[in-house]
């Protein structure tokens, strides 16, 4: 059985091992390897939405498989290390929720956990008075996110050293 419970800072060790293993083998296929050693300076752990319990974590037995969350904050997508943060709060009655940081095991990809937590971040962001929500999607990322209702809004080209690494921005109302 899977728990989807919230992320604590006793799991940043766990969080940081996850999201480094699910991005160096799930974006195969979809990047080319300078893509996906360049996407590390894009992705990651915003530790702040563990501070504002806002991210969240699914156990199976005492094996973390799959995290993320969401943010009443303006920044998009980037951990604690990306560049352009903006911590601006947002307003709910004007201004779309933002969806963070989501990464499954690759053992566990394709079983119900990207699910399982979006459907954890989309349902605290309602109960947080947002009406909608967006995100920036990985490649991999985004037939998940399409499937559960998410639409494609723009493209986004984050370039790290001169290697781009595609994300698309997304958005759903939460109604």
């Amino acid at each position: 059985m899977r728990l989807c419970r919230l992320a604590t800072t006793d799991d940043i060790d766990d969080i940081a091992a996850l999201m480094a293993l699910s991005i160096d083998r799930l974006q195969t296929g979809f990047l080319a390897p300078a893509q996906i050693a360049a996407s590390r300076a894009v992705m990651g752990l915003d530790t702040g939405l563990i501070a504002e319990d806002t991210y969240f974590v699914v156990q199976q037995g005492d094996r973390l498989v799959g995290c993320g969350g969401w943010s009443r904050r303006a920044t998009l997508f980037g951990g604690n290390h990306s560049a352009a943060r903006d911590e601006r709060l947002l307003n709910p009655a004007i201004e779309p929720a933002r969806v963070r940081a989501m990464y499954t095991h690759p053992d566990f990809a394709r079983q119900g956990v990207g699910r399982q937590i979006l459907a954890a971040s989309e349902g605290a962001a309602r109960q947080a008075g947002f009406g909608r929500a967006e995100l920036a999607a990985t490649l991999a990322g985004a037939p998940l996110y399409r499937a559960c209702g998410w639409t494609d809004l723009a493209a986004i080209d984050a370039t790290v050293d001169g290697v781009l690494v595609p994300l698309i921005r997304m958005g759903k109302l939460l109604g």
